[in-house]
């Protein structure tokens, strides 16, 4: 019998499946309650990248719906809660589950999630397939809201 013909339709059929984005950078196991408890990377966040992140209007954009009094950004928003204590309030693992994937607990938050590339809508080409931000800083930004305190 002549294996070929089988084997690329296979492929044939296989191809458009490979460039699927359907994988979770998050996955459930990783999830407990509303926390992600351990950090993404194996390297600890730094905090003032983080509050780099924080105000940059070009990166994590946190400050479009989000305040901290402290902070000498310009126009903060008020959308979202206020974090200036927030290190008070969650901890570290709940502070990694509402940046990167918050949908995953809390579905139809208008919190973005910034370490995700599945089930997104009206997404531009060319951030198509990658996470707003990767491990590395969400745990930058875990390191710098976690020392929000008052």
């Amino acid at each position: 019998m002549n294996w070929a013909i089988p084997a690329i339709a296979l492929v044939t059929l296989c191809l458009p499946a490979c460039n699927r984005s359907d994988a979770q950078l998050v996955a459930s196991d990783q999830i407990v309650g509303d926390t992600i408890p351990q950090p993404l990377t194996t390297l600890l966040g730094r905090p003032e990248i983080g509050q780099t992140l924080f105000n940059a209007r070009e990166a994590g954009h946190c400050v479009l719906c989000h305040q901290v009094v402290d902070s000498d950004t310009p126009f903060q928003g008020n959308l979202g809660p206020d974090l200036t204590f927030v290190g008070d309030r969650l901890s570290a693992g709940e502070l990694r589950l509402r940046i990167a994937d918050y949908d995953q607990f809390k579905p139809g938050t208008v919190m973005p999630s910034y370490y995700r590339t599945h089930d997104l809508y009206q997404v531009g080409e060319a951030f198509q397939n990658a996470p707003i931000l990767t491990a590395q800083e969400v745990e930058d930004l875990v390191a710098y809201l976690a020392g929000l305190k008052e």
